[in-house]
């Protein structure tokens, strides 16, 4: 029987926020010194736990602030790239995550192995496994392959799932009620009023992550608006 993990990382997540402390390639924010003091920033605001980008971060993170690691690896930018193979998922665990983010879509996986394959993996190495998804479809069946929670952080980015600018919300509360698993709140999130929405709506977290820790983005946004 595969061994289960205390369930206290999923406690101390319920009803919370969750902050995504990434940069992508290029960006001046993409350096691990930073995205720790990100994180520390993070926690010092109320954050719950952290969702960091690679393994090398991931152990910087884990040692520097009291909070869940949720680590992920991004490896390319098409198809399944969030997680995709077991050897990066152990990575994660062995770096000091508490909880393996993975692409749980059903696109095929570059190794080659299932979903499941992955959350085994993670849980007789002693971790929780959150499962990206882009459909209610994808969530359910994650949740039936073991994911200890589904997050929505795929939609509008995956084949089958509706592109749109705000919150899928839709998402959000098909999952609640038809998993069992917490049902993690990620995507376009970028008010207090809409990560409250995302609760109502039957999340048991919210992420947020380019609303707080973007400064380029936000900045271009705000450029953006002020060219005629």
């Amino acid at each position: 029987m595969t061994p289960r993990r205390p369930a206290s990382p999923l406690t101390a997540l319920t009803g919370r926020l969750i902050v995504s402390c990434q940069a992508p390639p290029g960006d001046p924010m993409r350096d691990t010194g930073t995205l720790v003091r990100m994180a520390r920033s993070a926690q010092a605001g109320g954050a719950a736990a952290v969702r960091v980008n690679e393994p090398e971060v991931v152990a910087a993170t884990a040692a520097a602030v009291d909070l869940p690691v949720i680590g992920l690896w991004k490896d390319g930018d098409t198809g399944v790239h969030i997680t995709p193979t077991v050897r990066h998922a152990l990575a994660l665990v062995d770096a000091g995550a508490a909880i393996v983010a993975a692409d749980a879509t059903a696109r095929p996986r570059p190794d080659g192995s299932t979903f499941a394959d992955l959350v085994a993996a993670v849980h007789a190495g002693g971790g929780l496994v959150m499962a990206d998804v882009a459909t209610a479809d994808e969530g359910r069946e994650a949740a039936a392959q073991g994911a200890d929670l589904v997050s929505t952080t795929l939609s509008g980015y995956a084949p089958g799932s509706p592109r749109q600018t705000l919150p899928d919300l839709e998402l959000v509360a098909a999952l609640a009620r038809s998993v069992e698993v917490p049902v993690v709140a990620e995507g376009r999130i970028a008010t207090p009023e809409q990560a409250a929405a995302a609760l109502a709506a039957g999340a048991t977290s919210v992420v947020v992550g380019t609303a707080i820790t973007a400064p380029t983005a936000l900045t271009r946004l705000f450029a953006a608006g002020l060219t005629p």
